[in-house]
């Protein structure tokens, strides 16, 4: 049996934001490792037979509002469901938590994933920008320096290799955390996660 969960996600994920303090506590009560691993869902949506947010039909978009509203309601999580600044290349974003990942440690990364979601969802901030992301590098005590990490070729490097890993689990959506080789999809599984974990 593995210690360590994977946890696929993409930065501008709405469910990835309402589960994501929930996994910090699964992780703690377990003890379990975890791998921060953002990927690219411009690759995943095509291979795996989904579609970009802007060319689902017109019901699906209406009906995807209502039950973000529900389970922040549900969750007691503070939540924007329309925010200002989305659809948003989540990419940035993405690049600065593997390198933070990569220089840092997986707690790390965790923080500032966390920052990147509620800065998205919570704060009305562009997660696309720079300087958005260097404002939340400092307020998670995290070295400047990264955002030049970032761009780094081997950086993407690891994202894309983060991706194809996704790829090749079988991850179709966000978030999805592997446990012992299942894959649970969506922060709404993570009671099962809790079940698989033992809690």
């Amino acid at each position: 049996m593995s210690r360590t969960i994977d946890y696929y996600f993409a930065p501008q994920s709405p469910w990835t934001f309402l589960g994501h303090e929930r996994l910090l506590q699964l992780l703690r009560a377990s003890r379990r490792e975890v791998r921060v691993l953002p990927v690219d869902y411009g690759r995943i949506f095509p291979a795996s037979g989904g579609l970009p947010l802007p060319k689902r039909a017109p019901q699906r978009q209406a009906y995807r509002l209502v039950e973000l509203q529900r389970f922040a309601d549900h969750l007691g999580v503070a939540m924007n469901v329309q925010p200002r600044h989305f659809p948003v290349d989540g990419n940035p974003a993405a690049l600065l938590i593997t390198a933070v990942a990569q220089h840092d440690g997986m707690e790390a990364a965790l923080r500032l994933a966390g920052a990147v979601f509620a800065a998205c969802w919570r704060e009305e901030r562009d997660i696309a920008s720079e300087g958005t992301l260097a404002e939340l590098l400092a307020e998670t005590d995290l070295p400047p320096e990264r955002l030049a990490d970032a761009h780094a070729a081997d950086t993407r490097a690891r994202y894309d290799a983060h991706t194809q890993a996704a790829l090749d689990a079988g991850v179709f959506g966000a978030p999805t955390y592997v446990v012992d080789g299942e894959l649970f999809w969506g922060q709404d599984r993570l009671d099962f996660v809790a079940r698989k974990l033992g809690i």
